[in-house]
């Protein structure tokens, strides 16, 4: 059974820092490109950041410079460390796996094969 758990989210205060973790089993990690998506209250997914199976890593813009993903192929996990987190921010938080990401200019599109159940992350004074 391929399962994808995430874990991480809470409250936090705007400006503050947090990290996500998703533990993958039942599939092959090491060989999946994994992904980090989120909606927000009231609105559609919205693409956050993805990271190959080399590591290559891609941001969607209003996260650069602010969120920062990595993977640990022998934990089967795929992380995502935020910082300075802004109202905007929040969401549930899923992770998703695909065999192979799309060509860069598609990867906000990217459909996946796996899907973790989510993470709620709430941004607030």
């Amino acid at each position: 059974e391929v399962q994808l758990v995430e874990s991480g989210g809470t409250l936090v205060q705007p400006g503050e820092s947090l990290k996500l973790s998703c533990v993958s089993s039942g599939f092959a990690f090491d060989i999946y490109d994994m992904s980090w998506v989120r909606q927000a209250p009231g609105k559609g997914f919205e693409w956050v950041s993805s990271i190959t199976t080399r590591g290559s890593a891609s941001y969607r813009d209003s996260v650069k410079g602010r969120f920062t993903i990595s993977r640990d192929n022998e934990k089967n996990t795929v992380y995502l460390q935020m910082t300075m987190l802004q109202p905007e921010d929040t969401a549930v938080y899923y992770c998703a796996a695909v065999r192979t990401l799309p060509l860069p200019s598609l990867i906000p599109t990217a459909t996946y094969d796996y899907w973790g159940q989510g993470t709620q992350v709430t941004v607030s004074s």
